[in-house]
């Protein structure tokens, strides 16, 4: 599929799952075809980075469901910053493990999972639709019941796919992104190169967790991650990064890094980068 034949599939009101982590191993190439689309009033479930922040920057949350938004080498997004100071969209801030258990329950068609995550905190007093379970063996411990988030749609971005949805990541981390996909009625996988089957169990097993049972289509997509890190195919663009930030921070710099970067396709994007 092309990125936009995937937003084509999407609708306005879903809840999407976007995978990666902060500023690692985003599926950005997507998230820019959403920009270029007229969806809004999206649930958009992440450990967030740039994809939240570009998205709230459009306008196209409703509700964001988060464990963090940051850009690891810039502590908190801007836009994420902006959108929460404002009090612009629905928030649900959990611990990270908590929404990594919510996927879980998901993946597995359960209505929630127990966890001591999250006990002892704010995170039940600020979210009072937070239930406790206790357990029903002789230890009789009070936990917490994270409900299971479905999504409507995930979109991760791998290393390697082949035609049939498998895909392998070669950095050192798949964080959730299983999770994210098995968790979703259409998970959507990009990828920064499409290669025969063959190719990808030569490279081993154990990094091939994304399976064509779990995947709806598959994105060819180089540099597609960009400026996120896709480790080892390439690192962060830390100097992109800090004129993201920068102008983030700025409404006429904005409208003049829209204007270079976002006002176009992909491959606009793409050869904007390369002219920076």
């Amino acid at each position: 599929m092309t990125a936009d034949e995937v937003v084509a599939e999407l609708r306005s009101g879903m809840t999407i799952g976007i995978g990666g982590w902060g500023s690692r191993r985003k599926p950005m190439s997507l998230v820019r075809a959403i920009l270029r689309s007229p969806l809004s009033d999206l649930t958009i479930v992440s450990y967030g980075g740039p994809d939240v922040g570009l998205l709230l920057a459009a306008g196209k949350v409703k509700r964001l469901v988060y464990g963090f938004v940051s850009l690891d080498s810039t502590p908190l997004e801007p836009h994420f910053q902006a959108a929460r100071q404002a009090g612009a969209i629905e928030a649900t801030e959990w611990d990270e493990g908590m929404l990594q258990w919510a996927l879980y329950a998901a993946s597995l068609r359960l209505p929630f999972l127990p966890t001591r995550a999250g006990l002892g905190s704010d995170v039940p007093r600020l979210d009072p639709g937070l239930r406790t379970v206790r357990s029903p063996y002789p230890d009789g411990e009070e936990l917490l019941a994270v409900p299971a988030l479905p999504l409507d749609a995930a979109l991760i971005h791998l290393n390697r796919a082949d035609a049939a949805g498998n895909a392998q990541f070669l950095g050192p981390d798949l964080y959730f992104d299983d999770l994210f996909a098995a968790a979703a009625t259409r998970a959507y996988v990009s990828c920064e190169r499409l290669v025969d089957t063959a190719d990808l169990a030569a490279a081993g097993f154990a990094s091939l967790r994304i399976t064509r049972w779990m995947t709806a289509g598959v994105i060819e997509s180089q540099n597609g991650a960009h400026f996120t890190s896709c480790a080892p195919d390439y690192d962060r663009d830390e100097a992109f990064q800090r004129e993201y930030v920068a102008a983030a921070k700025d409404p006429a710099r904005w409208r003049e890094f829209g204007e270079r970067y976002l006002s176009g396709t992909e491959a606009d994007y793409q050869r904007a980068v390369k002219a920076q």
